[in-house]
């Protein structure tokens, strides 16, 4: 056999492979484009619009804490003269008709106390790095009052005072079920948002056609007006009279995003 036919008909061969491999990129890629545009031509067209609803409705409940704070050399000790002073509290919170329900331990921590005893320094000599001595416990329960007669908060936080409480603060001023005001403020803000996307959509000059997303954004309530909805109370468990607790009103607000499909 003729070596040069050879060495023809495998350049031959080899040219044949590239052009079926370049005619085959050719139709992948024109293939590949032709689906891009077909995805352009059936995307869908919308616009986006927000709107926010808000309500003012007047708190129904107050909600404040307080600690209980035992100290004695053992941890037994610490953790009587705690209970003992939490007992005296819940009593006297479920006879000014707080149900058990409402009165809620957050927290309760036992811990050690030291103190810092520096070692004497020899004259001229030196000073020995000094040592934590265990003096004693520290109990501290962390309690949580719900008071539904708002009108009562003011007597009912300066009576736990003079029971011996600690740390009485964080007071603030719910509203035990918002279902009702958090849908009014709902659907305030939808149709906040309705109103401007037909705006929108005849400056645009399009036709609103259907909803096809929704969120809505769950905004808390918003301080009462003048007062503030987080205002911390400390007092001296030794007030002698109540407080006048204000509780204002609450502004529920909700922001919704209503997406539409125009054409």
């Amino acid at each position: 056999m003729n070596p040069n036919l050879s060495l023809t008909g495998a350049r031959g061969v080899l040219l044949s492979l590239v052009l079926i491999s370049a005619i085959l990129a050719l139709l992948a890629y024109a293939h590949l484009a032709w689906q891009q545009a077909q995805n352009v031509a059936e995307r869908t067209a919308t616009i986006a619009v927000s709107g926010t609803g808000e309500v003012l409705a007047i708190p129904d409940i107050g909600v404040f804490s307080f600690a209980v704070i035992g100290e004695a050399e053992t941890a037994v000790a610490a953790q009587q003269a705690a209970a003992e002073r939490n007992n005296q509290i819940v009593a006297y919170l479920e006879d000014a008709g707080v149900a058990e329900t409402d009165i809620k331990t957050t927290s309760y921590n036992l811990s050690p106390r030291y103190r810092f005893e520096r070692a004497a320094c020899p004259p001229g000599g030196f000073c020995p790095p000094g040592e934590q001595a265990l003096v004693g416990y520290e109990v501290r329960q962390q309690i949580e009052v719900r008071v539904r007669d708002t009108a009562q908060a003011g007597e009912i936080i300066s009576g736990v005072g003079a029971q011996g409480a600690d740390n009485i603060s964080n007071l603030r001023f719910t509203i035990d079920d918002d279902a009702v005001y958090v849908a009014e403020a709902r659907a305030e803000a939808i149709q906040e948002a309705q109103a401007r996307a037909e705006v929108l959509a005849q400056s645009l000059g399009v036709r609103l056609v259907r909803v096809v997303d929704f969120y809505e954004q769950e905004a808390g309530y918003r301080p009462p007006l003048g007062l503030g909805m987080e205002r911390a109370v400390m007092m001296e468990a030794d007030m002698a009279v109540a407080p006048d607790m204000p509780v204002g009103e609450n502004e529920i607000r909700r922001t919704v995003t209503l997406t539409y499909e125009v054409r």
